[in-house]
Parts: structure tokens; sequence; C-alpha cells
């Protein structure tokens, strides 16, 4: 009977937790430089509270909960999807707010790995007596904040490069037709995807081609839309294309060699264009300095819609921490545009491993999603 109670207990905790972590997936894309974390509050086996963090990073989502909840907190049970903060910012620390609210027990699914926080948030809970609980349901916590884990701990945003091809693996025919390869189904989880990210990343041949606009366009979710990106070394980047003539509405960042021309960088400038000046490297922007600005500026996730050149300079930097390969039941042959030019493989043992996360039918196309072995 004990140990009915206590499995039943927590089948419980796992329930709420899984609720927290839901509620925190509503966060990304719209939260950095802050993580984006869930809060479910219960007493009494009833839901009284919940929250996440707001876009923008502020008020933190153990707040809302408790706001929502009010004097109710007192004696309930907290589920949070990451350690509550212990350091005074903008806001006082969610570890003191939860401590002043009476709350008495705390589940936490991970540590933060901020050092500012880093078990300090857990200590200031114990020292006051509340009953922590830390670890459940920490994969899945873990998987949802891999882009501010990455952040933290290498300096850079998780990186996740999306495709878009036929079965032969191109993404336009040798005169550069690309639209649509894939249907409108994939295309749709493909604008999802942009909601679901902080960054979107191209390259000036990409932008040229296409003059994107780089926005998603699901309804509903335009103000999701993601900041849009451009590597490009030699400012070539017309001032009349969407990008830039709407950069001093829609913020635009553009990742650019240290020794342009001074009137061109003030030109860009000059529409709303945020220039991020990288030192080249062998004549090209060097892409581990340039991600680790973007991590610097507080980007936790990257999206990246590349053609063939950023795509094959990205692997061949080993940059690439999450593939999303969408393929049209089409084959396009041998003189088509391939996903990746090439990046100097000469053995199988160089090549970029990769391991399946998963793989399902979009309409017509298959998607599957990969992660580096």
């Amino acid at each position: 009977m004990e140990n009915w109670g206590v499995t039943r207990s927590l089948t419980n905790d796992r329930g709420h937790m899984r609720a927290a972590l839901g509620l925190a997936r509503r966060g990304l894309g719209r939260v950095w430089p802050n993580p984006s974390v869930g809060c479910v509050l219960v007493a009494d086996g009833r839901v009284i509270g919940r929250g996440h963090t707001a876009h923008g990073g502020r008020p933190h989502a153990e707040t809302q909960a408790l706001i929502m909840a009010g004097p109710a907190s007192k004696g309930a049970t907290a589920y949070v999807t990451l350690e509550p903060c212990s350091h005074y910012g903008v806001t006082p620390p969610c570890a003191q707010s939860l401590i002043n609210a009476g709350v008495t027990r705390v589940v936490v699914a991970m540590q933060d790995p901020d050092p500012r926080v880093s078990g300090r948030g857990l200590a200031m809970l114990r020292n006051k007596g509340i009953e922590v609980l830390l670890g459940l349901e920490n994969e899945a916590a873990m998987a949802l904040n891999a882009g501010f884990v990455s952040r933290i701990e290498r300096g850079r945003p998780l990186i996740t490069l999306k495709i878009a091809s036929s079965l032969d693996g191109r993404i336009a025919t040798h005169l550069g037709e690309s639209q649509w390869i894939t249907g409108p189904a994939a295309r749709a989880l493909g604008h999802f995807l942009r909601a679901d990210h902080d960054a979107i990343l191209i390259g000036s041949g990409t932008a040229l081609a296409d003059n994107p606009r780089l926005d998603c366009r699901l309804p509903g979710l335009g103000s999701a839309s993601p900041l849009p990106i451009v590597i490009d070394g030699h400012l070539v980047l017309p001032l009349t294309g969407h990008l830039v003539a709407n950069a001093a509405k829609r913020p635009l960042w553009v990742l650019t060699r240290n020794d342009n021309d001074a009137a061109r960088c003030a030109a860009m400038a000059g529409c709303g264009v945020e220039l991020i000046e990288i030192p080249p490297r062998e004549g090209r922007i060097d892409l581990n300095l340039a991600m680790k600005a973007l991590g610097d500026r507080g980007i936790t996730r990257v999206l990246v819609e590349a053609g063939g050149h950023l795509a094959a300079a990205l692997l061949r930097a080993q940059l690439v921490d999450r593939l999303i390969w969408f393929r049209a039941p089409l084959i396009v042959g041998g003189d088509g545009l391939a996903a990746a030019l090439s990046f100097g493989v000469d053995h199988l043992s160089d090549a970029p491993a990769w391991r399946r996360h998963s793989v399902s039918a979009i309409g017509d196309d298959m998607v599957e999603i990969f992660e580096r072995d």
C-alpha cells in the first residue's frame, strides 16, 4: 500500500511536470536571452497557478504562477522546468519569491547551468526547509533548454540546419528553380519552425536569389517571426531588398567582415541594419567567431535556411547541432543544385555523423530530424 502511494505520487508529479514543460515550450523563440521556463502550482491535488516565461524574458514563470494562485500558494507544491533563479537582476530571485509565498515543496526538472544560479536556487529553498525534488523529466527539460545550455556552456547558440530537397538531395534545378520542391504541409511546418527559434540565418547568396522576408506566415504567428540574420562578408545586400528596406521596422543583423568600405557600412547602418563585424579567416568570415558573437548577444536558437555554400561551410566547421531534412518524392538529377556543396571529405570516417531522432510523413513529403552523434 505504501509503495502504491509512492507510485501514485510520482505519477502525479510527472503529469504536472509535463504540463509545466508544455507551458515552457510556448516561449521558445520569444524569450531570449532567457531560458523558456514553465511553472505549475498545485495544492490539495488542484492546479492553482500556471505560468511561463513571458515574451522578452519577463516576468518569469514562477512569478506569473504565484500571481495567479495568490494566497493559495501557501503550502503548495511548485513544478518548475528549470531551477528557480537565485540572483537579483531586473526582478528579485524566483527562489525567494517561492519562499515568500509559503510554498512547501518544489519539484525541478533540471539544474540551471548558468553559473550565477547553478545550485544556489535549490540551496536557498532547502535552507528554508522546503522539500526539493530534482531531476523529474530531466531529459525532456534538457532537450527544451538545449539552446540556452549551448549558449552558457559553449558560448554559441544551438544551430539547426533545415533543408528541403528532392530524394537525391537537390534543392533546385540547374536553372535555379526551387519553388516549390516540398508541398504545402511541409512548408507550413517550416514556418512553424521559424516561430520556434530566436533567429533565422541565411547567406547573402540566398538573399540575392530569393529576396526573402524570413517571417512566419502562419495564421496568428506573425508576431513570432524570428530575428533575420544574414552572413554577408562584402555587404552585397541591396538596400532596396525586403530585409534591408524594412530593417528600421523589423531588426536585421548582418554578420560581415571587419574590413569593409566605411561608406557602405554607413549606408547599411543608415537603413537600420545592425552590423556585426567578424575578422576574416582565409578570406572568409570565421563562422566559429560569428556564432559566438550571436551567443554574446543572447541568441540561443538559430534556424539556418541556407543554400549549398553556407550549409557546407557550417557542416565543415562542425557547427550544425540538429538537421531537419524535408524530402519531396521527386528526383532532380545530378545537374541540380546540391543541398551541401563540397567541403573536403576524403574518407567516410571524416564525414559528419548523425543520429536519427525521428522520421515522419507530412503530406506527400517526409521529414527526418537528426542530432549530432
